[in-house]
């Protein structure tokens, strides 16, 4: 005789935990990439651009995603006993004398589901150009300060915003700031650096976070400040400084007064999250996620690559 009915507990579970149907739920997220590493310097009076910040996008209902228009994005739906791949991408090293390098990607795919986030672009050795793309990113990256004004990186739509301008000048001068999600990076002026462009804050935690802003431009008149996880530019003969872990922040430029070589700030590692109703949490993860809750919710934030099977 069959038997009818539902073995176990749990919402929407039609034979159990791990049985074989389990109802489609709704899931919120936060995702950014990794931060672009900042620009370094080696000449005479050079002075390199902060990193971008990686791409920062969002559907939780209280934040908005980074860049223009700045919306909030849907919820995705995720499908039962299904797996979901989450990575998280790696902040770039900042260049010794050369360009910084472009942050690493986000993503979260899986049935049904392929949410990705574009790394940061890079901060530039004086230039008078974006070296090719290289500064366009999540958001861009800064330009290089020197005789000829550089031109900052591109931020993506509904990511990130545009990397400031390069100071022109033998010197003093100053790199531009990398762009962020929250706004664009400012130009280098008076022999300084351009401030880190300003991030967004994530509510989605429960707790106000602070990601994705970008890093400070070097300066010979000093480094520009940073926010929102962005490491802050170097001064005459110092190295950018790094971002702040897993904010998906850009590091700082450098400045040089002399001809020694000077390293530009490494960007930050990205971080994703998942949040959705406790009742239809399955508990199976890889990768060692935080796992919290707020309220009626479970939230999963991933600091490195993993998965979660719904």
């Amino acid at each position: 005789m069959p038997i009818i009915g539902s073995f176990g507990s749990g919402s929407g579970r039609g034979f159990g935990q791990g049985g074989f149907f389990k109802e489609p739920y709704q899931a919120t997220y936060m995702i950014v990439a990794g931060g672009g590493g900042a620009g370094g310097t080696g000449f005479n009076q050079r002075s390199g651009g902060g990193g971008g910040a990686g791409g920062y996008r969002t559907s939780y209902s209280t934040d908005t995603s980074g860049g223009s228009p700045g919306t909030t994005e849907s919820a995705i739906t995720l499908t039962g006993n299904k797996v979901y791949t989450i990575t998280v991408g790696a902040g770039a090293s900042g260049g010794t004398y050369a360009d910084g390098n472009t942050g690493n990607p986000s993503s979260i795919v899986g049935e049904g589901v392929s949410v990705t986030t574009v790394g940061g672009g890079a901060g530039l050795e004086p230039t008078i150009d974006n070296a090719g793309g290289k500064a366009n990113g999540g958001s861009g990256g800064g330009a290089g300060g020197y005789w000829l004004r550089g031109v900052g990186g591109q931020g993506t739509a509904n990511e990130g915003f545009n990397g400031g301008q390069g100071q022109q000048g033998a010197g003093p001068n100053g790199g531009g700031g990398g762009g962020g999600a929250g706004a664009s990076g400012p130009g280098g002026g008076g022999g300084g650096g351009g401030a880190g462009a300003a991030g967004r804050a994530s509510t989605i935690t429960g707790s106000s976070i602070q990601l994705a802003g970008g890093g400070g431009g070097g300066g010979h008149g000093g480094g520009g400040s940073a926010s929102y996880g962005g490491g802050s530019g170097g001064g005459d003969n110092s190295n950018g400084n790094p971002a702040q872990a897993n904010t998906g922040a850009g590091g700082g430029g450098s400045a040089s007064q002399n001809s020694s070589p000077n390293t530009g700030g490494n960007g930050g590692n990205g971080k994703v999250v998942l949040r959705f109703p406790t009742a239809s949490y399955s508990g199976v993860t890889t990768g060692s996620p935080t796992v919290t809750t707020d309220g009626t919710d479970t939230i999963l934030t991933f600091t490195a690559s993993g998965s979660y099977k719904a």
